[in-house]
């Protein structure tokens, strides 16, 4: 297939990396036309992917005719940034080709999941969303990974299992493109959680508490807006919330560790240097749980923490000396 990946940040460097170990021929396509040359020179993008050579299928591109030339396109902006991308897509995309986001985030605003952000924007293309615990950096040197394809329907997303799958990158297949899609945005304010954790040099037994009932939470708002309970202890789910919350690639525990120790927001954000999904996630959720009527502890404090100033001390203890619970939600009278 000539596939075009869009976004030449970390995850589109490595995806493009899949791809073209696939034996497709690859555009990796980005608007800075300067890091583009960069990248098409020195076959490797050294900004934010370093030590990863490019192989020979791999065409670093700043032409949006490529688009025109593709069988499909895979997404790879920042959630914030998805819809500007569609918006850009349409104008060059030919009709029916499938489009693969992989950002992992919530609308501001709108509340919408990104698959209907691009559908909004690209009627009439088909759209998978991929996800799963995949940090670029491993991908990229060929680390075994699995990640999961959804989509509204088998066919779309059985084709993209088929295009991204190599000996290194396996892909599964789910139909439940809202749950694979939510998990994928909430597990990062978990992992932001967990980051805070250690930055107050708290210990494991709360890193492993925090990671579970996270879990538990993540499922109750997917359930709430349509997904299925089963996708939160899957590769979306529980598999990428590992991931996240405990790998030294991670953004968000990176920034979640400067919050924990005192750090003011802005200051920490320009300590990362690039997008931390998530802050806007955990705006957004918060947002939702209370729309929806959805207790969500976590998040909840988290969203005081990085909105409202909050000491992450003080969350910690807020969450510590809630009242009495039963565990297994699904009991009458268990609460949450």
């Amino acid at each position: 297939m000539r596939i075009t990946v869009y976004g030449a940040g970390s995850w589109g460097t490595a995806l493009a990396f899949v791809l073209g170990r696939g034996g497709h021929e690859v555009f990796l396509h980005g608007r800075r036309e300067a890091e583009i040359r960069e990248i098409a020179r020195a076959r490797e993008n050294k900004r934010y992917l370093p030590g990863v050579i490019l192989p020979a299928a791999i065409k670093p591109t700043a032409d949006k005719d490529c688009l025109c030339q593709s069988d499909a396109v895979v997404l790879s902006v920042p959630s914030h940034a998805v819809r500007e991308a569609s918006v850009y897509l349409r104008g060059f995309l030919p009709a029916g080709r499938i489009v693969v986001n992989t950002a992992k985030g919530l609308e501001e605003g709108t509340h919408l999941r990104l698959s209907e952000v691009i559908k909004s924007e690209l009627p009439g293309h088909p759209v998978a969303a991929l996800s799963g615990p995949s940090h670029a950096e491993e991908v990229g040197r060929e680390v075994p990974t699995t990640v999961v394809s959804a989509a509204a329907t088998a066919e779309v997303a059985e084709a993209v299992q088929e295009m991204l799958m190599t000996e290194n990158f396996r892909v599964y297949t789910n139909l439940d493109i809202i749950g694979v899609e939510l998990g994928g945005a909430l597990k990062n304010i978990i992992a932001l959680c967990s980051g805070a954790i250690e930055g107050m040099v708290s210990r494991d037994n709360t890193k492993a508490a925090l990671i579970t009932r996270g879990a538990a939470e993540m499922a109750r708002l997917g359930v709430a807006l349509g997904g299925e309970r089963a996708t939160f202890f899957g590769l979306a789910g529980i598999g990428d919330l590992i991931v996240t919350c405990m790998s030294a690639h991670s953004r968000n525990l990176r920034a979640g560790r400067l919050l924990g120790a005192g750090i003011p927001l802005a200051q920490a954000l320009a300590e990362i240097g690039m997008v931390v999904e998530g802050v806007r996630n955990t705006k957004v959720a918060y947002e939702l749980s209370q729309a929806q009527g959805v207790e969500m502890p976590i998040t909840e404090q988290a969203y005081k923490v990085v909105f409202e100033g909050l000491p992450a001390e003080e969350a910690l203890k807020t969450l510590m000396r809630r009242d009495r619970k039963h565990e297994r939600e699904e009991l009458p009278g268990a609460g949450r």
